[in-house]
């Protein structure tokens, strides 16, 4: 039975081995509430990928989405927070401590001592969820939804988990090391960029891949915007909550993710519009995701004029990365490695530069030795070294995981040309974003090839008068 107490503050008094524990409920309540936050992403992440498809493939991202959250909430039930976080494990990855979540209720986190165990599970949940759902975009258009419910559970088990325990358990080499991560850089978002680059190689290039088929503008830019603000909104709780705990450095990390957002969003528009001479939403929207992907490992470290430059640098480094697919030929139909691979790179290297032992202290107990602003040089090693291991590791695993699926019945990812050609949507699903995407769409590639079944039921509405 769990003893649980109040003293006349309101803080909760937690007996632990014989010794109180003292927790202020203002941080856990911002913890809790951090979590919703960081919940709402995951649907954010399914429109704005699903607004950047094709119509036939619409619903299809926002039901991942879902789907993810259920997948991954069993596997950090199952073993996924042990695996990460239990503080018996190795340097690489955890043991099974907490099967099934066993001993995760009020002991002091691994994270921190101001919030119990189950407040930090239960927060660090959300960044599991995310991190397979950022990496699933690369399987639009030309991937099966149902080996994908074993893709998610394998990928957070094999590389999720142990580049987070490297990462952010007390024991991971990336950890002693010294790397400061605050909120994902390498766990979050080089991992599924990198992911995404894996997956993309692996399936191949879509059906007209390098003609007008695929010339096409995004089906729904209003879902791209509401993915974005989605996301925009829910990062104040995946940067501000990664203080674990209501204070002045969860605030800080509050004003340098919207800052790094605002110049991000501004700077791709403006790259975007020397060539179109167009003000573009999408531009903005993903300039904005780049800002905030790079300051995500520095948003608890630097002070608000370097959020100006991760911004900037995001803004630029992540639009001009997304033609490499076009020199390496492969089809990254989303650009997630290009926002989230290259973006968590900047981020890890800008973060060693300007990390401040200043404004790591505004928690008033953290204390570590800052970056290059505070003459620390070493500490750009670290963060190449982890930035590396991160793309490495999460490159070759899951490509491993790719093809080890492509030889087990039933499991492979790959969709033919004919079910390409109809959508996810009908194909798997049977269900649309839209009633009219499933008028007269035939499921042949022959048929398919002589009109566009996207803009059928419009052409036909058009020419009987309606």
């Amino acid at each position: 039975m769990v003893e649980v107490a109040y003293d006349a503050s309101g803080s909760l008094l937690v007996d632990d081995a014989g010794e109180t524990v003292v927790y202020n409920p203002g941080d856990i309540a911002w913890v809790l509430a951090s979590t919703a936050l960081v919940w709402i992403m995951v649907p954010g992440v399914g429109f704005f990928y699903s607004g950047l498809l094709r119509r036939k493939n619409a619903l299809s991202m926002i039901y991942l989405s879902m789907m993810t959250i259920a997948v991954v909430s069993f596997q950090w039930f199952f073993w996924g927070f042990s695996l990460t976080f239990s503080d018996t494990g190795s340097k690489f990855i955890g043991n099974l401590k907490h099967f099934g979540l066993k001993g995760v209720l009020e002991q002091p986190s691994i994270g921190s001592s101001k919030i119990p165990s189950i407040v930090f599970c239960v927060y660090q949940l959300m960044f599991a969820i995310i991190t397979p759902m950022l990496a699933i975009g690369g399987f639009a258009e030309r991937a099966h939804l149902g080996p994908m419910l074993a893709f998610v559970f394998a990928w957070s088990t094999l590389v999720y988990d142990p580049i987070a325990c490297w990462t952010w358990n007390s024991n991971g080499w990336s950890f002693v090391l010294g790397g400061l991560d605050f909120a994902g850089g390498t766990p979050v978002h080089i991992s599924s960029g990198t992911a995404a680059l894996a997956i993309s190689i692996y399936l191949g290039k879509r059906r007209g891949y390098g003609t007008e088929a695929l010339a096409y503008k995004p089906h729904n830019t209003t879902y791209v915007v509401i993915g974005t603000l989605f996301l925009w909104f829910g990062w104040f709780g995946f940067n501000g909550g990664s203080a674990l705990a209501a204070n002045m450095r969860a605030a800080q990390a509050c004003i340098v993710t919207n800052l790094a957002a605002s110049v991000g969003g501004l700077t791709w528009m403006l790259w975007d519009y020397r060539i179109e001479r167009k003000w573009s939403a999408v531009g903005f929207c993903s300039g904005a995701i780049a800002g905030l992907v790079a300051i995500t490992p520095g948003s608890g470290f630097v002070g608000s004029p370097a959020a100006v430059l991760f911004g900037f640098m995001a803004g630029t480094i992540c639009n001009f990365a997304t033609q490499i697919k076009f020199f390496a030929g492969y089809d990254d139909s989303l650009d997630v490695f290009a926002s989230h691979g290259v973006g968590g790179v900047v981020g890890n290297i800008l973060t060693a530069l300007f990390a401040q032992k200043s404004v790591a202290h505004f928690d008033g107990f953290t204390e570590i030795p800052g970056g290059w602003l505070d003459r620390h040089w070493v500490q750009l090693a670290w963060h190449l070294a982890d930035s590396a291991a991160g793309l490495g590791y999460s490159f070759a695993m899951t490509t491993l995981i790719l093809w080890i699926m492509h030889y087990i019945p039933g499991l492979r990812l790959r969709v033919s040309e004919e079910v390409e050609a109809a959508g996810i949507d009908e194909s798997d699903m049977g269900e649309f974003a839209y009633d009219y995407v499933g008028f007269d769409v035939p499921f042949t590639s022959a048929v398919s090839e002589q009109r566009d079944p996207e803009n059928q039921y419009l052409k036909e509405r058009s020419s009987s008068g309606h």
